[in-house]
């Protein structure tokens, strides 16, 4: 899904180009889930990968840079779209926003997190 340029979602493809893709996994506190992602996908030579949480108490803070850096942007549920949409709206316009799907109860580096991010971001990051 991305937004149009007046901040509603629109249903897109997957593709990927050949040049590294700039991927942004978002989460609520920017502590677990998101950092785990960075993590993850940090080795790829095709991809460069950031991390950052939307919540006011989050470590690693969602700012406009980031999204404007941003080629595509994982949430991890949907309240962080949400919140995206009405801090970034208009930086939103064309990019892509998946939603994974993942709620907030995995540690760092959880086997199971990261079996839920690489089968969530299949098809987007393959």
């Amino acid at each position: 899904m991305s937004f149009d340029c007046q901040g509603q979602p629109e249903q897109t493809g997957t593709e990927v180009s050949t040049r590294r893709v700039h991927a942004l996994f978002v989460c609520g506190p920017g502590r677990m889930r998101s950092l785990t992602a960075e993590q993850v996908f940090a080795t790829r030579a095709d991809l460069r990968v950031a991390a950052a949480g939307v919540d006011s108490r989050a470590e690693h803070a969602i700012n406009a840079e980031l999204v404007r850096w941003a080629d595509i942007v994982f949430v991890m549920e949907d309240v962080q779209r949400n919140k995206l949409a009405q801090r970034f709206g208009d930086i939103l316009c064309g990019k892509q926003i998946v939603s994974l799907g993942i709620p907030d109860r995995y540690e760092y580096m959880d086997p199971q997190l990261i079996r839920l991010l690489k089968t969530g971001t299949a098809g987007y990051l393959d």
